[in-house]
């Protein structure tokens, strides 16, 4: 009787730079592009425009409304029915446009014209979520914190990095697993891993650059 050679467990390390392969041979995703400008205020929008809708769709919406207001006083001084009709069709975009107005008004009135650079504050404008505020004091202030979306919460539990239910469990349960400079990076990266070749439903094992250590939690059919 033969025995199994156990498999080596995945490191931090070993996981970035697989993935980091998987990410330089395709477009980067479209917070990745925004964050280019280094822009706190245009990465907030773009993250309340991008909940429940697809990339590209962002990426054209986000474009659509910063070509007619780039700033918070001015997106504030627009109608919402002008932000709505410029974000359409994201998902929700009525709902998101009044949000974003709101958004706009609070930062220019309330702080100075400029985003707060604190989790707490973030948290307490309209549609912004512990994702949303992580994403933006990471991306837009390189401070430590690691946004959390459905990509990075089913891709950490099927690695086994994480067993957790929720996704803010799962931010949690990463700071303890993960270094901290590579909190900010993780997104990005599992992000484009999980649309690429781990998805939701019939992951591409077969080539996957992780499957000699990954463990395939709960994977029950793949390609």
């Amino acid at each position: 009787m033969t025995t199994r050679a156990p498999v080596p467990r995945i490191t931090p390390g070993w996981l970035v730079a697989r993935l980091e392969r998987v990410r330089d041979g395709v477009r980067p995703t479209t917070l990745a592009q925004v964050e280019r400008k280094r822009d706190p205020f245009r990465l907030l929008v773009a993250c309340v425009i991008s909940l429940r809708t697809k990339d590209a769709v962002t990426a054209q919406a986000s474009a659509r409304l910063f070509a007619v207001a780039r700033t918070p006083a001015g997106i504030a001084a627009l109608p919402e029915a002008r932000i709505a009709k410029l974000i359409f069709p994201a998902g929700f975009y009525n709902t998101k446009a009044r949000q974003i107005r709101e958004i706009a008004r609070r930062i220019a009135d309330e702080h100075s014209v400029t985003v707060p650079a604190n989790r707490e504050a973030l948290l307490a404008f309209p549609g912004v979520g512990r994702k949303t505020a992580n994403l933006v004091l990471g991306l837009g202030f390189g401070i430590p914190a690691i946004c959390v979306d459905t990509h990075v919460h089913r891709i950490s539990n099927r690695l086994g990095l994480v067993a957790t239910r929720t996704p803010e469990q799962t931010e949690y349960a990463l700071e303890k697993v993960l270094p901290q400079h590579y909190w900010i990076d993780i997104n990005d990266l599992l992000v484009t891993f999980g649309q690429q070749i781990c998805h939701p439903t019939s992951p591409r094992c077969s080539s996957c650059p992780l499957a000699d250590r990954c463990p395939r939690v709960g994977v029950l059919r793949s390609r």
